[in-house]
């Protein structure tokens, strides 16, 4: 189904739209439901052009008269029996009339009874014109079709309300033939043969006065009119209606001038209602007596009065057209464009003025043209977008200025927008925050810890006082790595390689001493094991190393568990890094059988040497870290370690076996 609130929106014209407002606000405030009903509903479904508006109101319209006409609408004509007003609105046909129902006692003589809008629904013709459209609050756009007429729209049907219908109401006869001339519909079966039917029972001769003068008005308003009167000719229904109205009587050339002319001006957006032109060639050549009495058979008065000043609109535009201050392309085209589009219509059609005729083609095929030099991409480059409120009256208004031949080069375009473009918008804020390199937070990190490594002074003279504490200290570290492990997730540890130098001495497992600090942050990478020596300095950390192998048996790890190693006094240690570094190389120790294992080695402070890489890794760390250092993850830069001792001194371990 579509949507009807689209519809309204979007297929009728701006006059169209600018009438139906203007009714529904009068009829709202005084309070009655207002629909848009019959052909206007079915035009706007099917996609053919919305030729006038018609509205039903649930109450009485002739009420509505005079708060129209302050509005602006033209009373054109009324109705007393159905409560039926026709009006001249803006440039829009307009028929407000009241819901009704019908009874016929005789066939063309209707009894009307004011109902709901259902009911004035289920009394019309064909099921294509019983629908409407509600235009009142809470129900705008909402579709009433309580006959399903939408089928018989889309299968492009005329179907009968009632089964009766042609023989109550002659006119829908009329009105059958006209749809089938304009739509190229058909009718389904059954109202075919009921049509066929009054047509051969001659019913056609109840039709009442007024609904005659009404079919009679309609055959001018169809866009093609020749047509219409052609089919209801060969219908044989002119005969019936008004013999003295034929086909040959119109002015066939002219008619197909005048269609070209309104092709002109719906290109350049100009909606002329043809009714009144249509009419006049139409009946170009009646005589006078049987035309006049053709116009009085119309309901609609002001139609007749809009039909007869045809000429006289033509001259009164002509003297404005040809006004000096309307000289410039500008000023003709504005003036074109608001003056009443029939009058300029029929003006276009019958003057020979040159001047008029000039004015008419350069508006046709010439002044149209300054619209592709508008300069879209300029005005795209200077932020000048369709958002931008008054885009449409700037877009017209560089219009008018080119068709002048102003605005011709470049730079006079630029300084006549220049004012009208916005200002440049601001950068985009970053709300991400600004990262350092990575470099500068590794030579930070390692600054850092190079202070905490370095000894005070006097840590060396203690250290052989702490020995003892050192031991139990020792000990209970590895408890506490015991209980970490349990808990801590295993990291591998990479695998650090060490040269250890040959000795005559039985070998002996040295296990690397990995640094213990008061912190638990500075923990490594890779944990040693539980047998494995932990020597702890004081202030700082230590540096882990690998005992040399003795040709001996083996030692226990309870020998090594209190070796101390004890670093420079002035030397600064090597921080742990995420891979751990190549110890320096040491001097070869003695090892005794059966004697302690051989405590680590005191250096004089020495001047730092570059590492160099070992050949063969060293074995994994058994156990993982219990508390990886929150700055292990950080690739540090790698120090060289200091030089060991030339003379060390070796300090016998407490325990002997």
């Amino acid at each position: 189904m579509p949507d009807y609130v689209y519809l309204l929106e979007n297929r009728l014209s701006p006059v169209q739209q600018n009438a139906l407002k203007q009714v529904r606000d009068v009829v709202r405030a005084h309070g009655i439901n207002v629909f848009l009903t019959g052909g206007a509903v079915r035009d706007l479904t099917t996609g053919f052009p919305v030729r006038d508006l018609d509205f039903t109101v649930q109450g009485n319209a002739l009420k509505l008269k005079k708060d129209l006409e302050k509005a602006g609408a033209i009373l054109w004509g009324e109705h007393d029996p159905s409560r039926t007003l026709f009006f001249w609105l803006n440039g829009v046909r307009v028929e407000v009339s009241s819901a009704r129902s019908e009874q016929y006692p005789k066939p063309g003589k209707p009894v009307y009874e004011w109902a709901p809008i259902l009911e004035d629904l289920r009394r019309r013709d064909f099921t294509a014109n019983a629908m409407a459209i509600s235009l009142n609050e809470g129900s705008y756009g909402l579709l009433l079709d309580p006959l399903n007429g939408i089928a018989d729209l889309e299968s492009r049907t005329l179907r009968l309300v009632s089964p009766y219908g042609f023989i109550e109401d002659p006119s829908r006869l009329l009105r059958a033939t006209r749809l089938i001339a304009r739509t190229n519909w058909e009718l389904d079966e059954r109202s075919k043969t009921r049509y066929e039917n009054a047509k051969e029972e001659n019913s056609i001769e109840a039709i009442s006065p007024y609904l005659k003068g009404y079919e009679l008005e309609e055959i001018g308003h169809e866009e093609d009119a020749l047509k219409a009167l052609k089919a209801l000719e060969n219908e044989g229904w002119m005969k019936h209606i008004d013999p003295a109205w034929t086909s040959a009587r119109a002015d066939l050339q002219g008619l197909e001038a005048l269609h070209a002319v309104l092709l002109q001006f719906l290109i350049q957006g100009i909606h002329p209602d043809l009714s009144a032109a249509q009419m006049e060639l139409l009946t170009a050549k009646m005589p006078p007596k049987e035309l006049e009495a053709l116009k009085k058979q119309f309901p609609r008065t002001g139609f007749v009065a809009q039909w007869e000043a045809l000429d006289e609109a033509a001259k009164e535009f002509q003297k404005e057209l040809l006004d000096k201050k309307n000289a410039a392309p500008s000023a003709a085209w504005k003036l074109i464009t608001s003056y009443a589009p029939e009058a300029v219509l029929w003006l276009a059609y019958t003057s020979k003025n040159a001047a008029v005729q000039t004015r008419f083609k350069n508006f046709f095929t010439v002044w149209p043209e300054a619209r592709q030099k508008i300069p879209s991409t300029l005005m795209l480059e200077m932020r000048i977008t369709p958002d931008l409120p008054g885009y449409s009256e700037l877009v017209q208004e560089i219009f008018f200025q080119l068709m002048d031949g102003k605005l011709s080069t470049d730079e006079e375009m630029r300084a006549f927008l220049e004012p009208h473009s916005p200002p440049a918008p601001p950068p985009p804020v970053s709300i991400r925050r600004t990262r350092t390199k990575k470099s500068d937070i590794r030579v930070k990190d390692e600054d850092d810890e190079d202070d905490d490594a370095s000894p005070s002074p006097g840590d060396d003279d203690n250290d052989d006082g702490d020995d003892d504490n050192d031991d139990d200290e020792d000990d209970s570290d590895a408890e506490e790595d015991d209980e970490d492990l349990h808990i801590a997730k295993p990291v591998k540890a990479k695998p650090a390689s060490t040269k250890a130098a040959p000795v005559k001495a039985a070998p002996v497992k040295a296990i690397a001493a990995s640094a213990a600090e008061g912190h638990p942050q500075n923990h490594s990478k890779a944990a040693a094991p539980k047998s494995e020596l932990e020597s702890k300095a004081h202030p700082a950390k230590a540096a882990a190393v690998k005992s040399a192998p003795a040709k001996s048996a083996p030692a226990q790890v309870e020998q090594a568990k209190h070796a101390v190693v004890k670093p420079a006094p002035a030397g600064k240690t090597v921080a742990p890094a995420k891979s751990a570094a190549p110890p320096p190389k040491k001097a070869p120790a003695k090892a005794v059988p059966h004697k302690p294992a051989v405590a680590a080695k005191k250096g004089a402070p020495a001047k730092k040497a570059v590492v160099k890489p070992v050949a063969h890794p060293a074995k994994k760390a058994a156990k993982p870290a219990s508390k990886p250092a929150p700055h292990a993850a950080k690739k540090l830069v790698k120090k060289p370690a200091p030089k060991p001792a030339k003379k060390p001194v070796h300090k016998p371990a407490h325990k002997k076996h």
